[in-house]
């Protein structure tokens, strides 16, 4: 089973390939740029962006929209993450956490999966804290600030990609979608055409 993957990040293709081959499908970089509405909700972001990249490449696909959601900032940046990321970046982050006490977090992964006849969602979050400082040259993004309350006291950073996938969101929406795949088609009933 084959699913082409809409971004131009290849660690969400390493992280997802990693989770979805136990699962018996193969993820490619599908060459179509992701376009984002904006919205508060990651799902509704997620499904739109498939919805636009099915459009246009007609083969089975998955979108994946996650976000770090803050507590003591009132969720933010949430599915502002990747301009917030782009802008102000780590340090940012924890400019605005200096001197708050709860830092309290947690990353949301939304995976909209268009395999026709379906359109599926799969939303997984993974809790925890953000560190007083960076930590760790792995992963993307706000790795280095995160701390899952699942993990060992290391940040996402820390890790491998494979010890990441067993708490991070990411991995834990692709399972869902591995569990669901293999569900729906293991009758190989289905788009084979294209799976």
């Amino acid at each position: 089973m084959r699913l082409g993957l809409v971004t131009g990040n290849r660690h969400k293709l390493e992280e997802l390939s990693l989770v979805l081959r136990d699962y018996g499908v193969e993820l490619y970089m599908l060459g179509i740029q992701k376009i984002e509405v904006q919205s508060e909700s990651l799902e509704v972001i997620a499904l739109e962006a498939a919805r636009r990249a099915y459009s246009k490449a007609r083969v089975p696909l998955i979108v994946d929209d996650s976000g770090l959601f803050i507590e003591a900032l009132g969720g933010f940046p949430g599915p502002y993450s990747s301009y917030t990321y782009k802008t102000i970046g780590v340090e940012g982050i924890l400019r605005l956490l200096h001197g708050l006490p709860n830092r309290r977090a947690c990353f949301h992964a939304a995976i909209a999966a268009i395999v026709p006849p379906y359109e599926k969602l799969f939303h997984a979050r993974s809790c925890g804290f953000i560190t007083e400082s960076p930590r760790g040259t792995g992963g993307f993004g706000f790795d280095p600030i995160f701390t899952p309350e699942e993990g060992d006291g290391r940040t996402f950073a820390e890790m491998s990609v494979e010890e990441k996938n067993r708490y991070s969101h990411r991995a834990k929406a692709a399972r869902m979608l591995g569990e669901w795949l293999r569900e729906t088609f293991k009758r190989g009933v289905g788009p084979s055409k294209h799976l």
